[in-house]
């Protein structure tokens, strides 16, 4: 009995972190029990099968836009200290090419001064625990874990909100992020932060972003 109880809190547990599959098997349960009951209560059990089939397309059209939102390919095997600062000219922010080929910044997440790769390659922000602690950002409220290819193989990440992101004149809100164990200390600025911009591009060595409201400097 003891056994019982542990496994179902076991799976309870598991299917807490993984809503999306708890909604599919939610959803295939009342689909059998619409069948069951469909000769002797047809209406109640055609009920009861839409029901079921609308949940099953849901989970579907949550879990491509799931993936398509979260998958990416990252190396984040990278060093971070020495980095150069990033200065505002006028309305842009300029990023110096470092000297291991790649644009960073010293970013404020919640306050707290953080270093971040940034990568045009990455579908969505990406942070480390460490970060994470330290910057108190929050996971969702309803827990979203998601699969992530790095050059250490596929690890799973956590979905998570930046409730502020602040660097040069740039300030981004309610940032969507990925709470990725196994980084280090390494952070990324993905696509979904770059294109809240009003525009970027490069110039020689130099990543130029400018925002659509330009932030007073600080």
């Amino acid at each position: 009995m003891m056994e019982l109880k542990q496994y179902i809190s076991d799976l309870t547990t598991f299917l807490a972190g993984q809503p999306l599959l708890a909604l599919a098997i939610v959803a295939i349960f009342v689909g059998v029990l619409g069948g069951m009951l469909r000769r002797s209560t047809p209406r109640l059990g055609g009920l009861l099968r839409g029901v079921s089939n609308l949940g099953l397309v849901a989970a579907l059209l949550l879990t491509i836009a799931q993936v398509a939102r979260f998958t990416t390919d990252q190396d984040l095997a990278l060093p971070q200290f020495g980095l150069p600062r990033q200065t505002v000219e006028g309305n842009e922010t300029r990023v110096p090419l470092h000297d291991d080929g790649h644009f960073w910044v010293t970013a404020e997440v919640n306050g707290v001064e953080q270093p971040f790769l940034v990568d045009t390659g990455a579908t969505i922000t990406a942070i480390s625990p460490g970060t994470a602690d330290q910057s108190d950002v929050q996971p969702k409220p309803v827990r979203q874990t998601v699969a992530m290819r790095t050059a250490n193989g596929v690890i799973r990440a956590e979905v998570a909100t930046v409730a502020e992101l602040r660097f040069g004149n740039i300030v981004a809100r309610d940032l969507d992020a990925v709470v990725a164990p196994g980084l280090g200390d390494a952070n990324v600025l993905g696509m979904n932060f770059l294109s809240r911009l009003s525009s970027w591009r490069v110039e020689g060595k130099t990543l130029i972003l400018v925002p659509n409201h330009p932030q007073p400097v600080s």
